[in-house]
């Protein structure tokens, strides 16, 4: 009798846990992926919330919704040939509370990149989005700067060896 009252209240117990179907929030992102990927900047636009913020790769990196839209158009019509997330994972979660309280669907991928002057650069991407009513309204996003453009032929020179 125990294990049948117990099995009667699993589905209250386990709706009380604050459990959140994180699906539909990863869906976002995947369509947001698939728009970076296919270079659609409408797309993108669309997925984007007004509140829009987006923070990285370096410290101090901070973009709207307008110059991130306005970055998009230029970067596909002068920059970028093509860009294909390879080994890409994504996993939802929810932060209960502080500053970036709400649900978050954090992606990290191997970025292959290819530019319009020919060259072309591998990345490691982790990107962290934060999700509400089917928009981005948050993101993070993290990368090595320095592997990027050591890739496109760029040297660093410590000026102390000058």
């Amino acid at each position: 009798m125990k294990k049948l009252l117990f099995l009667a209240l699993l589905p209250m117990i386990a709706s009380c846990g604050g459990s959140t179907n994180h699906e539909a929030d990863i869906d976002v992102v995947k369509a947001y992926v698939e728009a970076v990927e296919n270079l659609d900047h409408g797309t993108m636009e669309s997925l984007l919330a007004d509140t829009y913020v987006g923070y990285g790769p370096s410290f101090g990196d901070t973009i709207y919704r307008e110059a991130a839209v306005a970055g998009w158009k230029s970067n596909v019509a002068n920059l970028y040939e093509g860009i294909k997330y390879t080994r890409s994972q994504f996993a939802g979660l929810t932060i209960a509370d502080g500053p970036n309280k709400g649900n978050w669907v954090a992606n990290w991928a191997e970025l292959k990149i290819a530019y319009k002057n020919g060259s072309k650069a591998t990345i490691w991407v982790n990107t962290n989005y934060k999700i509400e009513q089917g928009k981005i309204v948050k993101t993070f996003t993290f990368y090595n700067e320095a592997d990027v453009l050591e890739q496109l032929g760029f040297v660093f020179i410590n000026p102390d060896n000058l």
